[in-house]
């Protein structure tokens, strides 16, 4: 007897169970397009200031700050902010001539952001800022948006629109704003986990001013140090030193920035609670 081969129906050979593609993360607000790059950068800082952060609820959370300085008068400073499903933060700032007010609504999808902000809104007078963005991820490298921003006073009114889109690799982002009120591009690397390098550019047509930044970011973990520094095309250079203070809850910074162009210096100091 010969050997029998035996074929099973079509219906029962074995199949590959399809591929399952990852979802596409949110891309975040549009204000954080730039914000890598950004905190390589170090703060402006000039004569002493003092921030205390309070965290009164897992949705709400108020700030004060005081600051003293020898370029005028003290100010202080409240900002109350409300975090939840829906995000609704108005801020209110006390000076000594003007109050103004600032509405903010963020709703944040799978993979996509759109955030509405009123800023004055006098219903009275006819007269309003608002700024609408939007943000959608096209995969999981690539993000595309834009902003719009609408202003409208008796006898004026304009609108001005950017197109924005960054770019995530593995050690490095790419990041692009251009509209009819100039560009602003930024780059930034993580050589290792204690040295990062930003650059950035912006063009400003209303103002025919361009601007190329420099700056670097070195962590000391064990000395509980961080050591941020700049240079630009206008000449200038600056540094600011943090170090925290654990188990406290505080953070000492101490920083100087030099303009060679117009020959000017300033330096600062601040304490940081919470």
């Amino acid at each position: 007897m010969g050997n029998t081969l035996g074929l099973a129906p079509m219906g029962t050979w074995p199949r590959r169970s399809p591929r399952r593609e990852e979802p596409l993360p949110n891309p975040g607000s549009f204000d954080e397009l730039h914000r890598l790059c950004k905190d390589v950068f170090p703060a402006q800082m000039e004569g002493v200031k003092l921030v205390v952060n309070k965290v009164l609820s897992s949705h709400f959370q108020v700030a004060h700050t005081i600051h003293m300085s020898a370029l005028g008068l003290p100010g202080y400073h409240l900002h109350a902010a409300y975090a939840g499903d829906w995000q609704l933060s108005p801020t209110e700032t006390q000076q000594a001539k003007f109050l103004t007010w600032q509405f903010d609504g963020e709703y944040r999808g799978d993979d996509y952001t759109a955030t509405l902000t009123l800023g004055n809104p006098d219903l009275i007078g006819e007269s309003v800022i608002m700024v609408a963005h939007f943000l959608q991820s096209l995969t999981h490298r690539l993000v595309l948006g834009g902003e719009l921003v609408y202003h409208r006073r008796p006898g004026e009114e304009g609108a001005i629109l950017t197109l924005a889109g960054k770019y995530s690799a593995v050690h490095w982002v790419a990041t692009l704003n251009v509209g009819s009120g100039g560009a602003h591009a930024s780059y930034y690397h993580r050589a290792n986990e204690q040295v990062q390098v930003g650059v950035e550019f912006e063009a400003n047509t209303r103002l025919q001013d361009t601007t190329f930044s420099f700056g670097y970011h070195l962590t000391l973990p064990q000395a509980n140090m961080v050591f941020r520094g700049l240079v630009d095309s206008n000449w200038c250079v600056g540094a600011v030193l943090e170090k925290k203070m654990p188990p406290l809850p505080v953070t000492l910074a101490l920083g100087a920035f030099l303009n060679h162009w117009r020959n000017r210096f300033h330096c600062g100091f601040s304490i940081t609670v919470g």
